[in-house]
């Protein structure tokens, strides 16, 4: 039997460039993290992104767009854990929904000005100490009510737990949780990249990290609670 070498060379080809395709797409850095600030320690990037849980949410299409919400970390599943929370429906952000295309999550924590007059040397210059993590993937809408009304309980539960105010989800009626499940968007998220970016001058010697300390305990510059701000607002 005689074998057509083009035709084969082609079949090779086809079978080749189906398994680039299956392969996984390569997750990009999403921030700039310089070696001596990259925390890879999965353990206090989680218990980072359970404490601060109210995040952004960053889409690039069909647009771009930026949700601010709360959310829930599942630390079992996959290698990075699972990410889970929900949009209005009338925000278009939900239509990136689809497990195809890849977002960020933010999850941004304290962040303060840095004096140079804090440190032992004072040969520096100013800079600014923050920590966040970024967590990247493909959301899947939720799609099934039962799943829905669960997250739902679970993201209250996290956050109303903590005021022991005996709030209890779970005995709503059906007449008025339902419809508001109708105007909610549920979305979970498998991390495939977990950036940590910790810049609390750890590189410095001792002696300036101990200026550092004593120093953000005392610096007038204090933002505004959020209840300075909301009593602000309402005197506009």
């Amino acid at each position: 039997m005689k074998i057509n070498r083009r035709t084969m060379l082609a079949s090779l080809a086809a079978c080749s460039s189906h398994l680039i395709a299956q392969e996984p797409a390569k997750i990009d850095s999403t921030l700039y993290i310089p070696k001596a600030h990259r925390v890879e320690d999965l353990k206090l990037l989680h218990d980072f992104m359970d404490e601060y849980a109210f995040v952004d949410l960053v889409t690039s299409s069909p647009m771009l767009r930026i949700t601010h919400i709360p959310v829930l970390v599942d630390r079992a599943a996959g290698n990075y854990g699972k990410i889970l929370g929900h949009v209005s429906q009338q925000n278009p952000q939900s239509q990136a929904f689809d497990g195809r295309q890849t977002s960020v999550v933010v999850f941004r924590g304290p962040h303060g000005y840095i004096s140079p007059t804090w440190y032992a040397k004072k040969e520096a210059v100013p800079t600014w100490n923050f920590a966040v993590v970024h967590a990247t993937g493909r959301p899947a809408a939720i799609t099934d009510r039962t799943a829905l009304h669960k997250l739902l309980g679970r993201l209250i539960e996290k956050f109303e737990g903590t005021e022991g105010s005996g709030y209890d989800f779970s005995k709503l009626p059906e007449s008025y949780v339902s419809p508001m499940l109708g105007g909610i968007v549920g979305f979970e998220m498998q991390i495939e990249s977990l950036e940590g970016k910790f810049k609390l001058g750890q590189e410095r010697s001792d002696a300036d990290k101990q200026g550092l300390l004593e120093h953000l305990g005392h610096t007038k510059r204090r933002e505004r609670s959020l209840q300075d701000l909301t009593a602000s607002f309402y005197k506009r």
